[in-house]
């Protein structure tokens, strides 16, 4: 906390509640993401999951989804578990440090799901777990993102 930090009234419970809904309304507005199509299937503490409606403009053949799709999904998905129990008395300036994505399917002409959960809070940094599936809940993907927020 810094001395401009001291002035600053405490967040109350309702206050923080507010603002972590906020970050589900406000995600999926964002241009990338509302060009993406991304929607929140479930946003709850440390436990969200984002869906992609399937379009064949973002696959490699109209058909399986581009990596770099899936990839911004996953991550996107990360940061919203992070953000989805947060203590906004903590500073709200945020980006992914760091994500490790492993490719295990295609999914094939078929929405993405992709389930995160905030594993473990620190001072700054927040590990998540990342599983992505197809409709049917075929893995696609699964991965680790470490996000900081301060």
């Amino acid at each position: 906390m810094t001395a401009g930090d001291a002035t600053r009234p405490a967040l109350s419970d309702d206050e923080q509640r507010a603002h972590r809904a906020g970050i589900a309304e406000l995600m999926p507005a964002t241009p990338f993401l509302a060009g993406l199509g991304v929607s929140f299937d479930r946003y709850e503490p440390d436990d969200v999951v984002l869906r992609l409606p399937f379009r064949a403009d973002l696959t490699n053949d109209g058909v399986v989804y581009h990596g770099g799709v899936i990839a911004s999904l996953m991550d996107t998905a990360g940061a919203a578990a992070a953000w989805s129990n947060h203590d906004f008395e903590r500073g709200a300036r945020a980006s992914t440090v760091s994500i490790s994505i492993q490719y295990v399917g295609a999914a094939r002409g078929s929405d993405l799901l992709c389930h995160a959960r905030a594993l473990k809070r620190g001072r700054e940094l927040i590990f998540c777990e990342l599983h992505t599936t197809d409709a049917d809940g075929t893995v696609v993907a699964h991965g680790l993102l470490t996000y900081r927020i301060v």
